[in-house]
């Protein structure tokens, strides 16, 4: 499986050609901001792509950097990102954030996995992401799609996306990194489902090991 792996992400990527994830293009209207796009990750934790960019648009265009965020009452944070998902308790860890940042990062977003992962609201998932986005540091995000369809693979044998993270530093090439989270998540929403996988149109059906899978569709 590991001597093939470059031949599985490539025949994946195959497979997902000409599709992006809506966050992604946001994320990439904030390059050079890491404040935002820390922000913009974390509000759209559970939360649908456009739900996520109208909240942050709102967010930014009445306080655009960490300094008039903070000036910001809680209801206020609140009304500019309702809907999203639990925006009582996101609205309470922006406000939180940017007092630690403030204190213990001179006003800046840190660019180490090890200290963004102490900032409130932020777990390992989102700072990988922000390192490498923001930071353009090797960072491999790991969410459910991508610890499941490792996994099924047979390419990792781990029982949380943390030990998958921990794992794929080991194994996975470098240059996979940054596109890995996209790569699996567009496969994992199209073919490789959580449940009942389209194993029979499967690009890389002859290398899956299908771990876990009762029942493929084709």
């Amino acid at each position: 499986m590991g001597d093939c792996i470059r031949e599985i992400i490539a025949a994946i990527e195959g497979d997902i050609s000409g599709r992006e994830l809506p966050v992604s293009k946001l994320i990439c209207k904030w390059k050079g901001e890491p404040f935002k796009i820390l922000a913009t990750v974390m509000l759209s934790s559970r939360t649908k792509d456009e739900v996520t960019a109208q909240a942050a648009n709102r967010l930014f265009s009445a306080a655009p950097c960490i300094k008039s965020i903070q000036r910001l009452s809680l209801p206020k944070i609140e009304s500019l990102i309702r809907p999203v998902g639990f925006y009582k308790t996101k609205a309470k860890n922006l406000k939180k954030m940017v007092e630690v940042i403030n204190l213990e990062f001179g006003g800046r977003v840190p660019d180490k996995i090890e200290d963004l992962v102490i900032l409130p609201g932020v777990g390992r998932k989102t700072a990988n992401l922000v390192v490498s986005e923001a930071f353009g540091k090797a960072g491999i995000c790991v969410d459910t799609h991508v610890h499941r369809i490792a996994n099924r693979l047979g390419y990792v044998s781990t029982k949380t996306p943390y030990e998958t993270e921990i794992v794929l530093r080991k194994k996975l090439p470098k240059i996979y990194w940054k596109t890995i989270n996209k790569t699996l998540v567009l496969f994992g929403q199209k073919t490789c489902r959580p449940i009942s996988p389209k194993c029979g149109i499967c690009p890389v059906s002859g290398f899956c090991k299908r771990v876990g899978v009762n029942s493929g569709r084709k």
